[in-house]
């Protein structure tokens, strides 16, 4: 909607300088609410908040808003953090922001959610209306995020994104962009189990999809590619994006998995190769559209790594 100022939370972060470019785009006018300052573009407002596990006054930053995109929240990082604090950040600062927009009669209110708050399994297919089972306090804290909105009186749409990538990504994905990058084969033709994946510019574009009227609000959506693909298609797609060939040696997965076993990364194994597969399709039921082709925005981030 041209012209209709948005908040953004959690700007800073990778999802946020492409989510920004998009909303500039569709012709938004930007604020950010974050804890320092940030190289933006000119015409982006930058207010400064206080740390989301404390309390915050948000009525300056919700001054003339007509919409909320909430990215802010603290990570999955992973076993160890203690449960209150990811129930602090990601579920009481977020429903106390969505009451703030509540008042100040903000129209839409967007929370980046996780496929975590459905399921922590990384094999198999899911059903998107089945039951909400989250396996770690990451999860829980974001589907006590989402219940409580749903308790709102307050145009809401939760985004469950599985693993996204683009460029900027780190962790799991950056890892695999540099093997894909070395000129050498690769033991990963074996690892043929499909997995959704979401590029950054479809995440982008299903943000921008739940601010408008057309996205019924007040439910929770999967968003993904709607084509999984393997680790070794995804390595050939990255390959191809470098002019090369896929380079993939055949060896059994089981092997693979034994090895990270070993070398105690077998929960980074499972979470890259496993098959989890998470249709978007109440989103493109919808009418999301995704912009960019999976193999494509693959092509396209192994090609800006090494442009980096």
């Amino acid at each position: 909607m041209s012209g209709e100022r948005v908040l953004v939370t959690g700007a800073s972060g990778f999802i946020g300088p492409h989510l920004i470019a998009r909303l500039r785009e569709a012709g938004y006018r930007i604020r950010v609410a974050q804890r320092s300052e940030t190289p933006y573009p000119e015409d982006v407002e930058q207010i400064r908040i206080g740390d989301l596990a404390g309390t915050i006054d948000w009525r300056p930053a919700l001054a003339d808003i007509r919409h909320v995109v909430h990215l802010a929240g603290l990570a999955h990082a992973g076993p160890g953090l203690d449960e209150a604090l990811y129930r602090r950040i990601n579920a009481d600062a977020t429903l106390a922001l969505a009451q703030a927009a509540r008042e100040a009669g903000v129209s839409r209110f967007v929370y980046l959610s996780s496929i975590k708050a459905k399921t922590g399994a990384f094999d198999g297919r899911f059903d998107e209306n089945g039951p909400d089972m989250p396996d770690d306090a990451y999860g829980r804290s974001k589907l006590a995020a989402e219940r409580g909105l749903a308790a709102l009186d307050l145009d809401w749409v939760a985004l469950r994104p599985v693993l996204v990538y683009g460029p900027g990504v780190k962790a799991n994905m950056a890892a695999l962009t540099k093997l894909a990058r070395l000129p050498v084969p690769l033991p990963f033709g074996g690892l043929n189990a499909p997995r959704s994946l979401l590029a950054v510019e479809n995440l982008t574009e299903a943000i921008a999809f739940a601010l408008t009227p057309a996205c019924p609000a007040r439910h929770c959506y999967t968003v993904s590619d709607p084509e999984p693909l393997s680790v070794a298609q995804m390595i050939a797609a990255m390959r191809d994006g470098l002019g090369r060939k896929a380079g993939l040696l055949p060896v059994p997965a089981g092997w693979l998995h034994l090895a990270a076993r070993i070398a105690g990364r077998e929960a980074a194994f499972a979470r890259l190769a496993g098959g989890l597969v998470a249709p978007p399709e109440a989103l493109l039921r919808a009418g999301w559209r995704p912009r960019v082709a999976t193999s494509q925005a693959l092509a396209r981030l192994a090609a800006s790594a090494g442009a980096g």
